[in-house]
């Protein structure tokens, strides 16, 4: 299954201004880390690798939402950190909203019961909460036990009260097909939540645990393994059909890191989500400035195991507008 159909009539509006505007390079969507702090220390996770004084700042609403509209993205997506550590997420939320934005606030759940009273059930609106594995592997990958149990019975209380709920789920070298087979199948059947995102853990310099992240060969492998036997036919996976077909080997693609670019405390990160190389101040800046040619598997060594979404969602995505064939395959899997 493919993208909501409302989504993908969104997405192409977009696509076809930018043709129009002969737009070489531009977002489909924008991250936003308005704060850095979290409640928990996943062990794949370099977020919070800041310096104290860092980790308390806050981005304010106005700065949020100017970064967003300077860059045109249709979709945002509000990370951090824990979002919901961020005093007026819900004001940054209901402001993207009125400028027709689809919404994804990324959280981790627990702080979601405290918070859920402040938002309100839209159709370009989403809760992705982040879901590692079953309640084991879970618990593990953010290094506190109790966290999946919280995690589930938040996504049971949204649902109840009318809100879409997706989940993100990173997989590492320490995840086997059947571990992955298994959760999306609890998601899926259990939970029903809406949507599924996946994605291979990628290595992020300042993770505490830099052992668990898969290369391109096992991703390939395990992926393939996963979706085997219709698996990827009955999950609601939020992706197009062409990055499964990446994730599985089927299909291979050059990285398109401004697709989904990311702005934060920093200004904007360059080159991509998940590194590091300094930051422009406006998203035209980063276009301009960056090095594009200097990165992507042969090019920069840190590039060469990634197979991350968002790098390569994107690319995905402009091959299937790019194909006849394709486009009327992803239109047949709604």
């Amino acid at each position: 299954m493919s993208l909501p159909l409302h989504l993908s009539v969104k997405l192409g509006k977009h696509l076809i201004q930018q043709k129009l505007r002969r737009r070489e390079k531009f977002p489909l969507l924008v991250e936003v880390e308005t704060l850095f702090a979290c409640n928990l220390k996943c062990a794949g996770c370099g977020k919070i690798q800041h310096p104290a004084g860092t980790l308390k700042q806050r981005m304010p609403v106005q700065q949020a939402l100017g970064a967003v509209e300077e860059c045109g993205a249709p979709m945002v997506a509000l990370s951090g950190g824990e979002p919901l550590m961020h005093p007026q997420m819900h004001v940054i939320v209901r402001e993207l909203l009125a400028r027709k934005k689809f919404v994804l606030l990324c959280t981790n759940a627990v702080l979601l019961p405290k918070h859920l009273h402040k938002f309100r059930p839209h159709r370009n609106f989403v809760w992705m909460v982040h879901i590692d594995g079953l309640k084991e592997r879970h618990d593990e990958s953010v290094s506190k036990d109790g966290v999946f149990d919280q995690a589930v019975e938040a996504i049971r209380l949204a649902k109840s009260k009318g809100f879409q709920v997706y989940t993100n789920s990173t997989f590492f070298n320490t995840d086997t097909p059947q571990d992955i087979i298994d959760v999306l199948d609890f998601l899926n059947d259990e939970l029903k939540v809406d949507r599924m995102q996946i994605s291979p853990g990628y290595a992020y310099e300042k993770a505490p645990d830099q052992d668990r992240f898969l290369g391109v060969q096992q991703t390939r492998e395990t992926f393939r393994k996963a979706f085997a036997g219709g698996n990827r036919r009955k999950w609601r996976f939020n992706h197009s059909a062409l990055f499964l077909d990446f994730l599985e080997g089927k299909r291979d693609f050059a990285c398109t890191p401004w697709g989904i670019p990311l702005y934060n405390l920093k200004g904007w990160q360059r080159p991509c989500y998940l590194m590091e190389d300094g930051y422009a101040s406006t998203y035209q800046e980063l276009l301009d400035t960056t090095e594009w040619e200097k990165y992507g598997r042969g090019k920069d060594p840190r590039c060469d195991n990634c197979m991350a979404h968002c790098g390569y969602e994107p690319s995905a995505v402009l091959a299937t507008v790019g194909s006849l064939r394709e486009s009327i395959r992803a239109a047949t899997s709604m």
